[in-house]
C-alpha cells in the first residue's frame, strides 16, 4: 500500500477509502501482470529468433560493436550473426517502435545504434514484427539506411527471418513465434468484419484474491495466478541493520 496510496490525491473523494484503497491495489496488480509480461516476452522471442538465424545475442561487455563516441565502451546486440564469408551483422528485434514518450535521449540511443554499427565494421538490421507506422519508426528506418542497412517491418520481417533461419528453423519460427501471434492478433480482425470494435465486445472479467492467489475469470475460462508478497522487500535496508 505504501506504494500505492499517494495515487489516491487524484481520486480521494470520488468513493470511500476502503474501496479506492482496494481499486489501487487491483490496478497496481494489472499493471505488475502486464508490465512483468512485456519484459518476459522480450527475453524469450529475442534469444529464440537470434538462434533460429544462426546468430547469438551480445551484451555490451562483448564489444562486438563498440560506441562511435567512446570506442572503450560497447552496446547490447540482440542478434549478432558472422557470415561464412566474415560479413558481420548486427540485429536489433522490437514487437513494435511507438511514439510514446521515453524520452528524448532514450530514442537517440536507439538512432545512434546503426552509425555505431557502421563504425564497428558491422551491417545494422532493423526487425520490427508490428508495422504500424509513426514518425519514430520512420526516423529509425532512415537512421539504419543512410548507415548501410536494412529495415524490415511486418510481413518484412517476417519472410526476412525465415530466409535467413532456411527451412527446418523457419517451421520452428512459425510455429513458436509468429502462429501464436497471429491468432490472437485474429481475434481483432474478427470483430471488424462484424463492424465491432473488439474493445467492445470482451469477456467479462471477475477477480477476486484468495489464500495468496490473484483468481481470474474471463467468461468460462480461470486462470490462477500465485502472488505472495514478501514483507523483507518492503523495509528498507536501515530498519533491515536496526538503525
Amino acid at each position: 500500500m505504501i506504494q500505492v496510496s499517494p495515487r489516491a490525491l487524484v481520486e480521494y473523494g470520488s468513493s470511500s477509502p476502503e474501496a479506492l484503497a482496494s481499486w489501487l491495489t487491483w490496478r497496481k496488480f494489472f499493471y505488475d501482470l502486464d508490465n512483468r509480461s512485456a519484459q518476459e516476452t522480450g527475453y524469450l522471442f529475442e534469444p529464440i529468433l537470434a538462434a533460429a538465424i544462426g546468430g547469438e545475442p551480445k551484451s555490451a561487455r562483448d564489444k562486438v560493436v563498440r560506441r562511435t563516441n567512446d570506442n572503450s565502451k560497447g552496446r547490447q546486440v540482440d542478434c549478432w550473426k558472422v557470415t561464412p564469408e566474415g560479413h558481420s551483422f548486427a540485429y536489433e528485434f522490437k514487437l513494435r517502435v511507438t511514439i510514446a514518450a521515453s524520452g528524448q535521449g532514450r530514442f537517440a540511443e536507439e538512432l545512434s545504434f546503426a552509425e555505431d554499427c557502421e563504425t564497428s565494421g558491422a551491417t545494422p538490421i532493423l526487425i520490427v514484427l508490428d508495422p504500424t507506422m509513426n514518425h519514430r519508426l520512420v526516423d529509425l528506418q532512415a537512421a539504419y539506411e543512410a548507415r548501410g542497412g536494412s529495415a524490415f517491418l511486418g510481413a518484412k520481417a517476417w519472410e526476412h527471418l525465415e530466409e535467413q533461419a532456411g527451412s527446418t528453423m523457419s517451421r520452428f519460427i512459425e510455429k513458436y513465434v509468429r502462429q501464436p501471434v497471429a491468432e490472437v492478433s485474429s481475434y481483432e480482425a474478427d470483430q471488424e468484419r462484424k463492424a465491432k470494435p473488439s474493445h467492445e465486445n470482451l469477456l467479462p472479467l471477475l477477480a477476486s484474491y484468495e489464500n495468496n492467489e490473484l483468481i481470474l475469470k474471463l467468461g468460462s475460462h480461470e486462470r490462477r495466478i500465485l502472488r505472495a508478497e514478501d514483507k523483507s522487500l518492503g523495509q528498507d535496508e536501515e530498519d533491515d541493520e536496526g538503525n
